[in-house]
């Protein structure tokens, strides 16, 4: 981790910067039958995944005509990644994309969510694209589909081509944006026939923040408050520029959405002025990028906060911006603020975090299961959706390797047993929540801490590429077969 940001910070900046009020002062991210649901179980037809991304899993980065990506670049500057590794190898997931599909298989995942390699699709960004990227992406659909596994489709998680960042500076430009376009038109063209669900950017609140703010991700830029303004305001409008293409270009009843990283606000106290508070918290905390896409407009107290830092936009933008979308994809993790009314501002106060607040092997993620109950909750009643699915949520673990060459990872599994009870009591109360999207699949390049941090359900052996089950992989499994949480 960069020295410019200890992990401790880590969740919350990612949280502030989707919001758009991140500052240098840091100011306020077996195969089975499902059964139907009984008494405490999921809704029937609840869609049950696991997920990755291009750059963390697939290597290959140099074959069949792929182009670079920030990522290939960033890695190579000293210093940035925790251990010095890259996504060069990663889990060669290009080359054993079979054998990764029948863990899923084992799992008795229905779904798979993975991204699109740009650069392997085009490897400028824009001109010619590369019929050998798009070929892998065929075999990977059809693989799935013979395997009952239905493939939901990620257009960006953060693998930008080097060339786009070289010519235009990447996201600082709208030439990106319509050029993102352009390339969300020519997958949505050629895959919809297999394809029922796209999800457009990844988490904007980090890769904007994060690359262009402080520079702990790729490109590796920090850029002033207003820059990281304008170019999250960029992002949203690639979003949804991307939403029109896939209208236009794909087959009829293909949905689309985005996948963000929400700034997660827990009402400290169930009381109906705390809960009131945490509502207002997270419209507001998410006013920079999924309130603008989600109404059209940027609230007057971000334009208030942001003052001369507010992002220069025109209504035709914000119309393309708010294109209606089909579902709306909330990776949550970790609560970043917990709410209580105020009588001053905004009618909200965040909490600081206590220090002894308990959290998983990364420290930034802190062990909050009322998050994914409290979050779809409120963004269901703000953005009057009807269908939310959980992009990602998962956890790092200590997956030591025994002696018998098993990994018992209880503290996975305590993690995502109470997570999921509380999922599981929001759809009882009637929450709109549609599906859930384990991260991950597999232990995978995890950005600037390398192979050191593991997400997965299968420990991998980045010498032999072994992959092993880890005692949450058969958690998962029971909770997939009986469609209802672990007690």
């Amino acid at each position: 981790m960069s020295e410019k940001v200890s992990r401790r910070r880590f969740a919350k900046l990612a949280g502030l910067s989707a919001a758009g009020i991140a500052s240098p002062l840091e100011v306020h991210a077996a195969r089975s039958v499902r059964a139907p649901r009984g008494a405490g179980g999921f809704p029937p037809g609840f869609v049950w995944g696991t997920a990755t991304s291009s750059y963390q899993v697939e290597g290959a980065v140099s074959e069949d005509g792929r182009g670079a990506s920030i990522w290939d670049t960033f890695t190579r500057i000293p210093g940035k990644i925790e251990d010095g590794t890259n996504g060069d190898r990663a889990n060669e997931h290009y080359h054993r994309y079979k054998d990764d599909i029948a863990l899923i298989r084992e799992l008795g995942c229905k779904a798979y969510r993975f991204s699109i390699a740009w650069p392997r699709v085009f490897p400028d960004g824009d001109g010619k694209p590369n019929p050998k990227g798009l070929d892998f992406y065929d075999c990977l659909i059809d693989e799935l589909l013979r395997n009952g596994i239905e493939p939901w489709l990620t257009l960006y998680h953060w693998d930008l081509p080097q060339s786009l960042q070289d010519r235009f500076g990447g996201w600082r430009s709208t030439e990106t944006c319509k050029i993102f376009g352009d390339y969300a038109a020519y997958v949505a063209a050629k895959l919809t026939d297999r394809v029922k669900n796209v999800f457009t950017l990844n988490e904007s609140g980090r890769f904007v923040y994060f690359g262009y703010g402080i520079g702990i991700d790729a490109p590796g830029l920090t850029l002033p408050q207003a820059e990281v303004n304008q170019i999250r305001h960029h992002s949203a409008l690639a979003h949804g520029i991307a939403v029109q293409a896939v209208r236009a270009h794909g087959r009829r009843g293909t949905r689309v959405g985005p996948a963000e990283n929400i700034d997660a606000c827990v009402p400290a106290i169930d009381a109906p002025e705390h809960v009131r508070a945490a509502e207002i918290a997270l419209r507001e905390m998410n006013a920079g990028y999924l309130n603008v896409i989600m109404e059209g407009r940027y609230t007057d107290a971000f334009l208030t906060f942001a003052g001369r830092d507010a992002p220069k936009y025109t209504d035709a933008e914000l119309k393309i911006i708010s294109s209606p979308v089909d579902f709306l994809g909330l990776n949550i993790y970790a609560p970043q603020h917990y709410i209580v009314a105020s009588d001053q501002g905004a009618g909200f106060a965040p909490l600081s975090i206590p220090k002894s607040f308990p959290h998983m092997n990364s420290d930034w993620l802190r062990v909050g299961p009322e998050t994914i109950y409290w979050v779809p909750k409120l963004a269901s009643r703000i953005w009057k959706t009807d269908a939310i699915y959980i992009s990602e949520n998962g956890a790092s673990g200590d997956d030591q390797v025994t002696p018998d060459g098993k990994i018992y990872d209880t503290d996975r599994i305590m993690y995502l047993r109470n997570y999921l009870a509380q999922l599981q009591r929001a759809t009882a109360e009637g929450v709109p929540v549609r599906g859930y999207f384990l991260w991950s699949l597999m232990d995978n390049f995890e950005w600037v801490y390398g192979l050191n941090e593991r997400f997965g359900l299968y420990h991998v052996n980045f010498d032999t590429q072994v992959r092993t089950p880890k005692l949450s992989a058969s958690f998962y499994r029971n909770v997939i077969a009986r469609n209802a949480a672990g007690a």
